[in-house]
């Protein structure tokens, strides 16, 4: 599902660059739940935007579904991932003025779909994460970890390939954090390809495999599971 092939990521501020991706290279077959764990700094989360299209590498290719969509600019690269890709941050990134299920509707009127599927889909993402009887709340009538569930909702709603998860428990207390990885493992189940990135080793075992970044590049690639 992604092929990764000698990823680079540089930044230039003024004279001064600095490379926080150096070669990097792992594949992601169909259906896996892949953590990328590793120190604050190390690229991690840097990682995690170039392969989920909301930055663009330096140098080396990204393949999702047998698209390079490295290659992707501009309406063609916003398609592709409003179309395959689902995100969730560790701030929520919901906005307090629409209710959860508007919140989750949002994104979808973007798309050709249909007012009333949309509506629908809405309303069965959020049964999905347990929000059933919250959808008409707003985000300050819900506690942190609900928020996030509105977000995780958010992401599932129209059926991504992959979701990318940025630190998703951070802000989060430990019984909210497991009922927002529980959900993970239960998409994953029904067979959602997931990229996770944590700084927590207890939550990055969840998964199926971890890769830990270091200094830029992978210094560990452990599979969990016997899925793969």
């Amino acid at each position: 599902m992604i092929i990764v092939k000698n990823v680079v990521k540089k930044f230039k501020m003024g004279s001064i660059e600095s490379t926080v991706l150096k070669g990097i290279d792992f594949t992601v077959p169909k259906g896996q739940f892949l953590a990328i764990t590793g120190r604050s700094g190390s690229g991690k989360s840097t990682l995690l935007y170039q392969l989920g299209l909301l930055d663009h590498p330096t140098e080396g290719s990204i393949i999702i579904n047998d698209e390079v969509v490295t290659n992707l600019y501009g309406s063609k690269r916003i398609e592709f991932r409003r179309k395959n890709l689902g995100y969730i941050f560790q701030d929520y990134a919901i906005l307090p003025t629409l209710t959860a299920k508007e919140n989750v509707i949002l994104p979808m009127m973007m798309g050709d779909n249909q007012k009333n599927d949309i509506k629908q889909r809405a309303k069965d993402a959020l049964g999905k994460v347990g929000l059933e009887k919250q959808i008409n709340n707003l985000p300050s009538q819900l506690s942190g970890g609900e928020q996030q569930r509105v977000g995780i909702a958010r992401a599932i709603a129209h059926n991504p390939s992959i979701i990318f998860a940025d630190e998703p428990t951070a802000n989060l207390d430990t019984e909210s954090s497991k009922v927002v990885l529980d959900i993970f493992l239960k998409l994953n189940s029904e067979g959602q390809t997931i990229i996770m990135v944590t700084h927590e080793p207890e939550y990055a075992k969840l998964a199926d495999r971890i890769i830990e970044i270091s200094d830029g590049r992978i210094v560990s690639d452990k599979n969990i599971s016997n899925k793969y």
